[in-house]
């Protein structure tokens, strides 16, 4: 009997790798965004899928629906620094409002309920690598604020709606992710530098460019989240690559696999940037049997592939 799955955020550059996922195991799909920063186009395919329904719909406003799921997915949220200073109440809204809205589906349902925090509720860690037992060094008051305080808000409600309420919830703390279906000006570093080094722009590295960050690739991503879904793990769990690299060795490997003429220029440090980002992901391999296959040079060229094709 195949499984019913609502997901909020199914519209947005991991949900819809998500999506691709649980059709292509059998599930049945409920897919719930309002497009403030989903795109149509990356759930166009699923359309013509008998297993796949689509309700635009803005999760900090109630929702019933009478179809029973089985798991309830929250992956709705702002995500790169660009939408959520865009959007920063709409960010501190989903990520409140709307995450209890769809524990309430989840509690109504009995269902497995599943939720995707973010490594930036370490902050700007002063532990390295980061583990799930770190408290964080977060800013609430500042301009990333909106996002990390929003994320670290809906963890305490998860929190209080397993163990108060016995809804079965399971989360895991996304590291930066990449790949196929980012929004080529999403503000992220990845899209940033390929986008830059194909369009034959100089490309802007944010200080010195030492900082540091840990990047997986989207089908590792989702092979992760698939196994904590379908779990009874309750997490958090970090999901992320723990290979670590400057970001100016990150706009190095761009230029040199797209083969660009672009010049690396430096501007100022964003307020509250983390200096370090590594996720260390003994939890995940000892519970999830999970660990990253695709190394940053082979996940760069798929999506720069990807980049290339839309014509960039």
């Amino acid at each position: 009997m195949k499984k019913n799955y609502l997901i909020s955020g199914g519209a947005g550059f991991i949900g819809s790798h998500l999506i691709e996922s649980l059709l292509n195991k059998g599930g049945k799909v409920v897919c719930l965004d309002n497009f403030i920063t989903g795109r149509a186009e990356n759930i166009e395919k699923f359309k013509k899928n008998k297993d796949f329904t689509f309700i635009e719909h803005d999760i900090i406003k109630p929702i019933k629906i009478q179809e029973k799921f089985d798991y309830v997915l929250n992956l709705a949220c702002p995500a790169s620094p660009i939408d959520y200073r865009k959007f920063p109440v709409e960010t501190l809204e989903v990520s409140s409002l709307g995450t209890k809205n769809m524990l309430e589906v989840a509690k109504a349902n009995k269902a497995r309920f599943f939720h995707t925090s973010t490594s930036e509720v370490y902050g700007d860690p002063l532990q390295h690598p980061q583990t799930e037992s770190y408290w964080g060094h977060v800013n609430s008051y500042g301009e990333r604020s909106c996002y990390d305080e929003a994320k670290r808000y809906a963890e305490s409600m998860i929190y209080i709606y397993r163990h108060d309420y016995g809804v079965n919830t399971g989360m895991i703390r996304i590291f930066n992710t990449y790949g196929p279906q980012m929004k080529p000006f999403d503000g992220r570093v990845v899209s940033n530098f390929i986008r830059q080094a194909l369009s034959g722009e100089n490309i802007t590295v944010y200080g010195k460019g030492d900082q540091t960050r840990s990047f997986c690739y989207i089908s590792d991503q989702v092979d992760a989240q698939m196994k904590m879904i379908h779990s009874n793990l309750e997490g958090p769990i970090n999901v992320g690559n723990p290979g670590e690299f400057t970001v100016l060795e990150l706009a190095k490997k761009v230029i040199k696999l797209t083969g660009s003429k672009s010049q690396i220029v430096f501007d100022k440090l964003p307020k509250d940037d983390p200096t370090q980002r590594k996720p260390d992901i003994t939890l995940a391999k000892k519970m999830l049997n999970w660990e990253p296959k695709v190394d940053l040079d082979q996940g760069l060229a798929k999506t720069i592939k990807w980049f290339e094709n839309i014509g960039y």
